[in-house]
């Protein structure tokens, strides 16, 4: 099989990075035992040929889809030709926003700021005959931050799951290309850097990071996401070629 493919867009915390690791690290033990290429169009990195990856996760960052930098534009337009070709693709938070974006949806700030912490996530009724989805519990804790959301799902998409603050955590375009909002390579370590980094604009803004990080728990639905894609490429890249 090819190797799985990890495009970067964004570091963590440096501060934790050193004795943590970074997003693809954590990608990539949540893969479980698969090959894995990381590419960082960032840096000028070129994005594999099409048939050169069985399947593509892409990262978060601290970035905004809607700055439309170059290399964020770049990625969007090799996502929809992967995407068109039926690899199987997972954007998670801005790579989730990205996917929308780069398949005619919308990512926007989200008008009620930014969501942060473990929150509780509901299953759609399409959730429940997704391959990814239907074997998770009708709702399930997930660590999240971001400030955009995919406003707008592309034509066709699915909505897969949604909290009381984010109508869109996860949606499915076609067979095989998904987007989730949320951080399924978090744990409560990460989850608890992040709100610890955020902490002074969070009091600001009128949340109690010590609250917040106090409510942080294990999740273990989320976290099997990454598993479970995996196993959807493998099993997919066994298939006859049908395209």
């Amino acid at each position: 099989m090819s190797p799985l493919l990890i495009v970067k867009l964004g570091d963590f915390i440096p501060d934790l990075v050193i004795h943590r690791g970074d997003f693809e690290s954590w990608i990539s033990a949540g893969l479980g035992n698969v090959q894995v290429r990381v590419v960082d169009p960032r840096r000028g990195e070129v994005l594999p040929l099409p048939g050169e990856v069985a399947g593509v996760v892409v990262t978060g960052s601290h970035s905004m889809v809607t700055d439309r930098e170059e290399w964020s534009e770049t990625t969007a337009r090799w996502l929809a030709g992967r995407v068109a070709e039926g690899v199987p693709v997972l954007g998670i938070c801005y790579g989730h926003q990205l996917l929308a974006h780069a398949l005619g949806g919308e990512a926007a700030w989200h008008p009620g700021g930014i969501e942060i912490g473990t929150v509780t996530l509901r299953k759609s009724d399409a959730a429940r005959h997704d391959p990814l989805f239907a074997d998770l519990p009708e709702c399930f804790p997930a660590h999240v931050v971001h400030r955009q959301t995919a406003r707008r799902l592309p034509p066709g998409a699915e909505c897969l799951a949604s909290s009381d603050f984010e109508p869109h955590h996860a949606f499915r375009v076609g067979e095989a290309a998904w987007g989730v909002q949320f951080h399924p390579e978090f744990d409560t370590v990460a989850m608890r850097g992040y709100i610890d980094q955020l902490a002074d604009p969070l009091r600001q803004g009128g949340a109690d990071p010590e609250q917040l990080a106090a409510a942080v728990t294990e999740t273990e639905a989320a976290t099997s996401l990454l598993r479970r894609f995996a196993r959807f490429v493998a099993a997919r890249s066994m298939q006859p070629e049908t395209l």
